[in-house]
């Protein structure tokens, strides 16, 4: 996993510059918040009880993402969207699975705040993530 770069572009802003003016790159713990973001806060397709279908953020790949913006302004089981959280971020190669990331979400007007301790698989440091999930 050593060296491995992305384009540095965080959930909802611009895609960073670089300092000679082209694509900056994302590597490090900065890498793996926008990773952990972007999973987490894409919606894989979902079919509703009604039968509904809701599409995927991404058609190539339907089954990725938590979706969580899709929880807001829904009456949660917080459990559940731990559970869920906590599945998706295993899945990262960034994120060491220990010691486990300790995961805490709460309800606030217009969504979720969401808080993740856990540990960088590459430098092995602490590390946490902090983000609101609004409409």
């Amino acid at each position: 996993m050593a060296d491995l770069t992305d384009i540095n572009h965080y959930w909802g802003a611009d895609v960073g510059v670089g300092p000679s003016g082209d694509l900056g790159q994302a590597q490090g713990s900065a890498r793996t918040q926008q990773r952990i973001l972007r999973r987490l806060l894409t919606n894989p397709r979902a079919v509703l009880p009604d039968g509904t279908v809701l599409p995927p953020d991404y058609p190539f790949h339907p089954n990725y993402g938590a979706g969580l913006p899709r929880y807001v302004g829904l009456a949660v089981d917080l459990a559940e969207i731990v559970a869920l959280i906590r599945g998706q971020i295993q899945l990262e190669d960034a994120v060491a699975s220990l010691p486990e990331p300790v995961i805490s979400v709460s309800t606030i007007t217009n969504g979720l705040a969401v808080s993740i301790r856990y540990t960088d698989a590459e430098s092995d440091s602490a590390a946490i993530l902090s983000f609101n999930v609004n409409q």
